[in-house]
């Protein structure tokens, strides 16, 4: 949080200046502070691990929940009472996306999840007009656990609507809030072209400009806050039909949200049908490569050798390409992510996805409990980072408007892996870590088919370039 002196002398207990950090030349007198809500940490020390410090010191630390709750009152000041600055550094890098409002909080996920960073950022990035499909799963259970809900709206009623379908519906149920939003759009547009001429001079050339910026949301924002005072006084009474839609008049982001037992397997034909269309939908693929909500079974997304439920002994087949099979639509945006390798590359992809006028797809590599990570899932992060180092997940982004423009769509973000660390790193969970005792006689063929699969995965994206 960025305070200012008002923000400052509201404050409601004295907090002392040792953690509230003046931010220096030509930031008006703002004052920086992090801020954890005491009452809703579930102790993973996943923000301990991966929030820097100063000269060896770390900026935050464990320590025990009773001494600080008695700073909740803080907390929810900090909340609900302290405005989101965004205007101090640019929002396509980390710090500037730091400071943005995030609509998906509190989610009660497992402590640590590795799924609800990427529904977070999302949300920082696009939540004031998303709207969300969101397939059963563990996205779903801890998005919609009646009565509490991650999501929230800010004090102007902004915030994401957010709905769960099915496992095996939802790219459907998603596509259809697609096409019923495109119905209404198309329903504004011609009341308007029906009606403009007979509004006051102003009040036309605004609508007009609403016309022209259509699809371009904070274009479509400004005119409309500029744009209702004046339908509202119109003597033209058929203009204001547009009052009864205005909630409406700023397009939607749409979102189809789930893990990869849906994308790659119950709702996989859902999902193809959404990507051979032509619709502006977004598909966030929370890919932790096994049925983590129902059990930890395997999964079309379980990478060879993994153990989970109906592979005990190591599954014996590949991962599914799930982008190499988006990408050969050659008009679907395509992104590999993992925020732990490179939160730059997961930011730019996220924008580049929903600035994309067509099918997007990103997968967003998730470690999960069922993955068994040495050290816990506090460390999940850092899992990332390993798993792109050593070649087992690859970061990329395939854009087809570089096709366009006479370049190659196909941008690798990670670097030349070294497969020398791969079996370090598999058998730094226990999904892997076990096969020496449960398979001896196959651990090592289990374990070089996975490797295996990881080469070939990368010299086909090696060969695309």
């Amino acid at each position: 949080f960025l305070l200012d002196e008002e923000e400052m002398a509201n404050l409601p207990e004295n907090i002392g200046d040792d953690i509230l950090v003046p931010m220096g030349k030509d930031m008006g007198g703002l004052v920086y502070r992090i801020q954890v809500s005491p009452d809703n940490c579930v102790g993973c020390g996943l923000c301990v691990t991966e929030c820097p410090g100063k000269k060896g010191e770390k900026a935050l630390e464990m320590v025990p929940v009773k001494e600080e709750l008695k700073h909740a009152k803080l907390a929810d000041y900090m909340y609900e009472h302290v405005s989101y600055k965004i205007d101090k550094y640019p929002l396509t890098t980390v710090k500037g996306v730091g400071f943005m409002r995030p609509y998906f909080e509190v989610s009660g996920a497992c402590g640590g999840c590795g799924e609800t960073p990427y529904y977070r950022l999302a949300s920082q990035l696009f939540g004031k007009d998303m709207m969300i499909a969101n397939a059963t799963g563990c996205s779903s259970i801890y998005s919609g656990s009646t009565p509490s809900t991650p999501c929230n709206i800010d004090k102007d009623g902004q915030g994401p609507a957010w709905a769960n379908s099915l496992f095996e519906d939802n790219a459907e149920f998603g596509f259809g809030m697609k096409l019923a939003e495109n119905y209404k759009a198309d329903h504004l547009l011609s009341v308007i072209e029906a009606n403009k001429d007979d509004c006051e001079p102003e009040l036309k050339e605004l609508l007009e400009e609403y016309i022209a910026s259509k699809g371009n949301r904070e274009q479509e924002r400004t005119i409309v806050d500029k744009m209702l005072p004046l339908i509202i006084a119109s003597k033209n009474e058929e203009i204001k039909e547009l009052l009864d839609q205005e909630g409406d008049l700023v397009s939607k982001s749409q979102w189809i949200v789930g893990g990869d037992g849906w994308a790659y397997d119950i709702g996989y034909g859902g999902v193809d049908h959404v990507l051979a269309s032509d619709q502006n939908v977004n598909i966030l693929v929370l890919d932790t490569e096994v049925y983590s909500n129902t059990g930890g079974q395997s999964s079309k997304s379980s990478q060879a050798g993994s153990i989970a439920k109906f592979t005990a002994g190591g599954k014996t087949v590949a991962k599914k390409d799930l982008a190499q099979i988006a990408m050969a639509y050659g008009h679907v945006y395509v992104a590999q992510v993992a925020m732990g390798a490179n939160p730059m590359q997961t930011i730019k992809a996220f924008k580049e996805a929903e600035s994309y006028n067509g099918p997007s797809l990103i997968i967003a590599y998730s470690p999960c409990m069922e993955h068994g990570i040495k050290g816990g899932l506090s460390n999940h992060q850092r899992q990332q980072k390993d798993a792109v180092a050593c070649g087992y997940f690859n970061l990329l982004r395939y854009d087809p408007r570089l096709e366009d423009a006479g370049k190659n769509p196909l941008q690798l973000d990670s670097k030349e892996p070294d497969f020398n660390k791969f079996k370090d790193f598999l058998l730094s969970e226990n999904r892997f870590a076990q096969l020496s005792k449960i398979n001896p006689e196959h651990v090592e063929e289990l374990m070089e088919k996975c490797l295996a699969d990881a080469k070939k995965r990368r010299a086909r994206l090696d060969r695309m370039l």
